[in-house]
């Protein structure tokens, strides 16, 4: 049987659940998915802990039943976001004993785990360590230095750090679901791992997602990543300043915003107005889109310009051939790359998620609000390819378990026979747009 993965985007507007398997081929294709909205969530930090839960089960139930319930879902990789995310470059150092014996992944290892042992201030821990390049006995730049010799080995490594409570809460909320935590993963790194091309990443380019409580930045140069930085804004902030300047209510502000919603306000009709549904027996709002466009704008550059203060702060603005890939629920609202070009003069795209997926004629998996979470169950496949030797138990025991060998069995065949068609039975619910 093909091993599974599931990942789960715990977002502040949306909690996501994706299951994907690998096909004869060797490509990913994603099986069924299973989304809700998230109520206790906010800016990426859980702030209620059982409407969390019940959000996070509400997600794993929709992704279980789509596959006509043969599956039971129990392990999961899980992205964690938020302000309190933090990034720090650090120098390891290991010396080996043995010059005859080649370098070895083992050695490797041991590097990592001390950076693991690094003292952080107090509340904070560290939640992965990124090696980026290695030097051998002083000779740098060397990317991948198992089977070489040497006794003194160093690398860079590029640290991100979290906040213990948020860490132990999102824990917390998917334990008491019922599952278990397989890896935590930096949201950016996995929306990463799912709209960049491997010639993006060597060439340098800066991934930027917007969500709806935060925006996360993720830079690349030279296949490695350089600088991640997590920005307090998102699609939400938006929906809050239409809420305020047009005076209508937060649902509303969000659906004239997906509808109607533009980053840039010379792009929009001038005399074109919305009405929108007043309180009852009060008259209808008339807004015109124009003045609609310019909430946005000013919200939108004000996020542009914190992105383009981390691509200066990195090092590397002059080295991005790659530019900018914009992805997220915020990318959707139209001129958004023609807003991030004029303000930071870098060329943008926006980013799919389905770059390294099979089934890329899906529409509803197209949408960049699912990068983050398509992105966890790439990187869970990328990790799993990782482990060295696996024992035979561990590499056939799965993150879903089935009724029974013979459900199994026919659950397989009904995917390979349906392909991904019964994706199209799903309702189309509505695109996101913050």
């Amino acid at each position: 049987m093909s091993k599974i993965i599931v990942g789960l985007d715990i977002g502040t507007t949306k909690i996501a659940c994706f299951v994907g398997s690998k096909n004869e081929h060797g490509k990913i294709e994603i099986l069924s998915m299973g989304k809700t909205e998230s109520l206790g969530v906010m800016r990426g930090i859980v702030s209620n802990i059982d409407k969390t839960i019940r959000s996070i089960e509400g997600a794993v139930k929709e992704a279980e039943e789509r596959i006509d319930g043969t599956l039971k879902i129990d392990t999961v990789n899980v992205g964690i976001a938020g302000q309190h995310i933090k990034s720090i470059q650090h120098r390891g150092i290991l010396t080996r004993d043995n010059l005859e014996n080649e370098i070895s992944q083992k050695d490797i290892d041991r590097l990592i785990e001390d950076m693991y042992k690094l003292a952080m201030p107090p509340g904070e821990k560290i939640i992965t360590v990124l090696p980026q390049e290695y030097i051998i006995d002083n000779e740098q730049g060397i990317k991948d230095p198992i089977g070489m010799s040497g006794v003194r080995l160093e690398a860079n490594f590029h640290i991100i750090t979290g906040n213990i409570g948020a860490s132990m809460n999102i824990h917390k909320c998917v334990e008491r679901s019922g599952l278990t935590v397989k890896n935590i993963i930096l949201e950016p790194i996995a929306s990463a791992d799912a709209v960049l091309t491997e010639e993006e990443k060597e060439a340098g380019v800066v991934l930027v997602d917007i969500g709806g409580g935060t925006t996360d930045v993720a830079i690349f140069h030279e296949g490695i990543i350089r600088h991640t930085a997590v920005i307090p804004f998102g699609g939400n902030a938006i929906t809050e300043d239409i809420k305020e300047g047009c005076t209508i209510m937060k649902r509303n502000a969000e659906k004239v915003k997906q509808q109607f919603g533009s980053a840039i306000a010379s792009e929009t009709q001038e005399n074109v107005v919305v009405a929108i549904p007043g309180l009852p027996g009060r008259p209808a709002k008339e807004i015109t889109l124009r003045n609609l466009a310019s909430i946005i704008q000013a919200r939108m550059e004000e996020i542009i310009e914190m992105v383009h203060f981390e691509i200066k702060n990195s090092g590397f603005e002059k080295k991005l051939i790659g530019g900018i890939v914009v992805t997220g629920g915020g990318s959707q609202l139209d001129h958004i790359t023609q807003l991030f070009e004029y303000v930071t003069g870098m060329d943008a795209r926006l980013g799919y998620p389905t770059e390294h997926l099979a089934n890329t004629n899906n529409e509803i998996i197209k949408s960049p609000m699912y990068a983050t979470g398509i992105g966890l169950v790439l990187k869970g496949f990328e990790d799993l390819e990782k482990v060295a030797n696996p024992e035979p138990e561990a590499a056939s025991a799965g993150s879903v378990k089935t009724h029974s060998e013979k459900t199994r069995g026919s659950f397989f065949e009904k995917i390979v026979k349906k392909g991904i068609g019964w994706f199209d039975e799903v309702e189309d619910e509505e695109e996101n747009k913050g």
